[in-house]
């Protein structure tokens, strides 16, 4: 990937792989498959480590940056909690219980909803008042940061800086390590 990309293009692109792997899944509604299983936990593990990554770099900008940023940080932050604890209940499910689809149809929603917001009103207020280069340099930091985040949700995690930035790599690594030795996330 062109590390000259700013932090927008760099969401964006992400948002546009949730959404191809929302698809293929929709395509398996109802299975029961291993596959089905595989493909929620890749889900699971991009919207991870780029809800960290816009935690630790992305929402403090828009914070500094955007009028009235405090309140769409805090909004988009509330927005990602739900959503953990939504995948944090599909991880513990299987395609053949009850609850994986509906559940699985609710984050889906959830992101949807989120990703929609983030391109239609807080990219756009974050491009108008951000110069192009610190877009650049918050690029590369998302970038760096979604390489060490945890890949597994954990909800009571804290979600703003400094201790967002102090806990995530060690987490991620703990996360890597766990996935690594399960196989999880893996086809």
């Amino acid at each position: 990937m062109d590390t000259q990309q700013d932090v927008i293009a760099i969401l964006v692109t992400d948002h546009r792989e949730v959404e191809q792997m929302f698809a293929k899944l929709e395509h398996m509604k109802g299975g029961i498959s291993d596959e089905a299983k595989t493909l929620a936990e890749q889900v699971v593990i991009e919207l991870v480590r780029h809800s960290v990554a816009e935690e630790e770099h992305l929402y403090p900008a828009v914070r500094e940056h955007v009028p009235g940023g405090d309140e769409i940080a805090d909004h988009e932050i509330a927005e990602h909690s739900e959503a953990e604890e939504t995948m944090k209940r599909l991880e513990a499910l299987e395609p053949r219980d009850d609850d994986f689809w509906p559940t699985a149809e609710l984050l889906m929603r959830q992101i949807r909803h989120h990703l929609q917001e983030e391109e239609g009103e807080l990219f756009p207020k974050l491009r108008a008042a951000c110069p192009p280069e610190q877009l650049v340099e918050l690029g590369e930091k998302v970038q760096r940061a979604k390489k060490l985040a945890p890949t597994r949700p954990h909800p009571s995690a804290p979600d703003t800086p400094p201790a967002n930035k102090l806990l995530a790599p060690g987490a991620g690594l703990v996360d890597r390590v766990r996935d690594v030795l399960s196989g999880r996330g893996r086809s």
